[in-house]
């Protein structure tokens, strides 16, 4: 098998149980995982990494994403919408993505991850115009895999369109039938359960607005048998607080637990700006997960999701960069400086270490996926690794912490390299396996065709 030496970095963070670092350490891979993180590892290497001036972290995780919203960035429209209308506006350019649109979004939006130290990533699409090919799934685990990166397909549906109360135009919802029957699929031929496997696929009904109680029901039915996770939008806003007690009478998080989204620890949920202390402690001992993502949150006004009471009742959080038509990039480390500052605004100085926002980035996210061989940099771990450079002057003054320094400082959020399964994907802040010019280039032109036909 090939090796790879990292070889005397500036710092190691491995994110262990002990939350251990090393001052002028090496991390050994060997093949897909790492076997071995320590200091003077002396060993011979197929390839080796000179890590001087830079922090070495697990790569990151991202626990929800729409890639391809990466075409609707930044719309005049609606910059300054609020959730429900911003999806209104949305949903009617959104109706003209292709295949080709899907598998470019899904490379633009994970690309630009990795080149800021992600590794895997979730993503929720639940959008399938009428007429156009079923295997949009497969276009986005396609992009993922030309790209390298590790991917959780989050197979997203919507149920209930207009006509039957709901948000989304019913020209962009499915049967239940179509949904069911094409989950099955995606599951048989794509999800691995495997020890660093790449691929696993995920059961993800949109919301408690855009499906029918019955698809919750069936959804969970279906991912116990299985064996697959669980994956929507809850409590983002008082709007969908107000819908679900006005048609369900019952708040967003009771109504979940109703149709059997908090049984067995395989669910997770997007946002979860809105829940009090109580709910907070039943999704704790649920082991029911949170994709906290506070720069989308932020950018539509939704709130500020309590993340240090979440934690305080060991409910196990990620982090998400959401959707770009929400934040409008998709900086993984962005993200982790964003969560760190919002949460000490909600709930004190205090509350938010940067370490803190860094292990809820790694390991945090880890857990939400159902993983133990991801986020950590230890023996048998799959070696997905991040270097940030901290050696230039946008650090200068800040190295008596450098593993802190890289969520407090830095003008750019770029890692300098990234390793998925051992195998190299960003080299010296660029993509191994993608042209970023001729990419922009092709998104831009997609854009605009779904923008020429609204």
């Amino acid at each position: 098998m090939k090796t790879t030496l990292i070889k005397n970095a500036l710092r190691i963070a491995r994110m262990d149980d002990a939350r251990t670092e090393l001052t002028g350490g090496d991390v050994l891979i060997e093949g897909a995982a790492i076997k071995a993180v320590g200091k003077g590892l002396r060993t011979k290497a197929d390839r080796v990494i000179d890590a001087r001036g830079c922090v070495v972290l697990p790569g990151f995780v991202n626990t929800h994403h729409h890639l391809y919203q990466t075409l609707t960035r930044n719309l005049p429209a609606v910059q300054d919408h609020k959730l429900f209308d911003w999806l209104l506006y949305l949903y009617e350019v959104w109706r003209h993505v292709t295949p080709e649109g899907v598998y470019v979004s899904a490379q633009v939006g994970l690309g630009e991850l990795m080149l800021t130290g992600c590794t895997t990533s979730s993503d929720h699409f639940y959008l399938f115009p009428g007429g156009l090919s079923a295997d949009l799934i497969d276009r986005e685990i396609a992009a993922a895999a030309d790209l390298g990166i590790r991917f959780h397909a989050a197979r997203g549906s919507m149920s209930r369109g207009k006509s039957k109360g709901g948000l989304p135009p019913d020209d962009v919802v499915q049967t239940e039938d179509e949904i069911l029957k094409d989950c099955e699929r995606l599951v048989r031929r794509y999800h691995d359960p495997a020890a660093l496997a790449m691929t696993r696929v995920v059961l993800a009904p949109c919301s408690p607005f855009s499906v029918t109680t019955e698809l919750l029901k069936l959804s969970a039915r279906m991912a116990k048998e299985w064996g697959v996770r669980l994956h929507t939008h809850l409590a983002e806003t008082i709007d969908e607080e107000e819908y679900c007690l006005h048609l369900h009478k019952m708040r967003p998080l009771a109504y979940m637990e109703s149709v059997g989204w908090l049984e067995g620890g395989r669910s997770w949920f997007a946002h979860c700006v809105h829940m009090n202390e109580a709910e907070s402690r039943l999704m704790g001992r649920t082991r029911t997960g949170v994709a906290h993502c506070p720069s989308s949150n932020l950018r539509l006004g939704s709130g500020i999701a309590p993340v240090r009471m979440y934690l305080d009742h060991r409910v196990p959080v990620g982090l998400g960069v959401d959707g770009s038509a929400s934040n409008d990039c998709s900086a993984m480390l962005a993200e982790v400086r964003q969560a760190m500052l919002v949460a000490r605004v909600k709930s004190g100085v205090a509350s938010m270490p940067a370490r803190d926002s860094l292990w809820i980035a790694t390991r945090g996210g880890a857990e939400v996926l159902g993983r133990d061989d991801i986020g950590e940099l230890s023996p048998g771990k799959a070696a997905d690794i991040a270097l940030f450079d901290v050696s230039g002057l946008d650090f200068a003054g800040s190295l008596s912490d450098p593993v802190a320094a890289v969520v407090f400082c830095g003008a750019s959020h770029k890692a300098k390299h990234v390793l998925v399964n051992g195998a190299l994907t960003v080299s010296d802040g660029r993509l191994v396996n993608a042209d970023e010019g001729a990419l922009a280039r092709k998104a831009n032109r997609l854009s605009q065709q779904m923008l020429d036909k609204v």
